[in-house]
Order: structure tokens, then sequence, then C-alpha cells
């Protein structure tokens, strides 16, 4: 019995390894600044979350890291230890950007790792796609711009700017209009079963008397 616990807690462990696997290669294998924000529509608020990886070869740390961002009315940096964020805005008051600096004491991110910088923002430009370049600098002077739009031909550049994806917010009113039409037509069938069954329960004891 504790042999066949131990197989099945072996296959159930690697079988975890190779789920995690597969959701961190993906981002491991790119190695660029992105930007991701599921769920995030068009004209709506949410959180963004740039992921910074630290892929140079010298062994330099990962100080600091901007963003540009689409002329915001509202952008709420998430706190991050060891790190310090500025908002940059413009004469209208539009929030045009975020930097985030490593506080004194604080290496920063080594090399060969990642470190996550989320924001609340919105609202969100009404575009199916949003560019929002950013600058990554290290602690050996370094500057790398993530600013390069996709090829022509559908292939990545070498510094490609983050981008977010926004769904149209029109889809997102259909599908709560469906939802409260299958809503509204349940309650009225479930209304409507209820008056049958008084209905029979009156006949019946109408019957019986």
């Amino acid at each position: 019995m504790n042999t066949s616990l131990r197989t099945i807690g072996a296959v159930a462990a690697t079988a975890a390894t190779v789920g995690l696997a597969g959701l961190v290669a993906p981002g491991v294998a790119s190695a660029h600044v992105t930007a991701n924000g599921p769920g995030l529509v068009q004209g709506g608020y949410g959180v963004i979350t740039f992921n910074v990886p630290n892929e140079t070869a010298d062994g330099a740390t990962t100080t600091k890291v901007s963003v540009t961002l689409p002329n915001l009315k509202s952008a709420r940096p998430e706190a991050v230890p060891g790190w310090q964020a500025t908002v940059a805005k413009n004469g209208d008051d539009e929030i045009t950007g975020v930097t985030w600096q490593v506080q004194p004491g604080t290496a920063g991110i080594a090399a060969g790792g990642f470190q996550r910088f989320a924001l609340s923002a919105g609202p969100l430009p009404e575009k199916d796609t949003v560019s929002m370049p950013a600058v990554q600098t290290y602690s050996d002077g370094e500057v790398v711009d993530w600013d390069q739009p996709m090829n022509a031909d559908g292939s990545e550049p070498d510094h490609p700017a983050p981008e977010l994806t926004l769904a149209a917010e029109s889809s997102t009113d259909t599908s709560s209009d469906a939802s409260d039409t299958t809503a509204r037509w349940l309650g009225g069938v479930g209304l409507a079963i209820g008056v049958v069954g008084v209905a029979t329960a009156v006949v019946a004891l109408r019957r019986k008397s």
C-alpha cells in the first residue's frame, strides 16, 4: 500500500513539474520585456503586469525600468519591495509613464532572473493593441530600449516593444445582455411552473373536499 502511494506521489510530482515548466518556458524563452493584462477591454480599467527579465551575460543587474503609457487618467503602481515607483504626467495631468528605480541596498534584478511590475490603470485606449515601449537600465550603465514594432512579415524584432491586446468593449456588453436575457427567460419559466403547481394543488384540494 505504501509503495503504491509513493508511486502515485512521484507521478503526481512529475506531472506538476512538467506543467509548471510548460507555463514558465514561454516567458523564459522570449527573454523580452512583455506586458500582460488578461481580460482587459477597450475603455476599461484593470491591472497591467510588466515582466522584466535580466538577459545580460556579464552579470550586471537591472536597476531601473521605465515604461511609456498611452496618456491615461489613472495609473497606480503596485508596491514592489526594494523598488521606488515614480509616475510621470503631462500638462493635461495625463499619466504618460512609470519608472521603477531600485532603492539603495537592493541589488536589483540579477542575471538570469526576472521581476514583475504591476499597475492598476485606465481608462484604456479604444484600440485592439497598445504598444508601451520600455527602457531597461543595468548596473554597468548599459541601456536597452524595448521599442521596436513587429516586422512587416510578422516576425519578432530584436527588441520588441511590450504590447497589450485589448478586447472590444462591445463584446462584453453583448455577453452581459445575453446573460440578462437568459436570466429573465429562466425566471419567467420558473414563474410559470410555480403558477401551474399552485393551480394543480388547488384543484386537488377541491376534489378531496
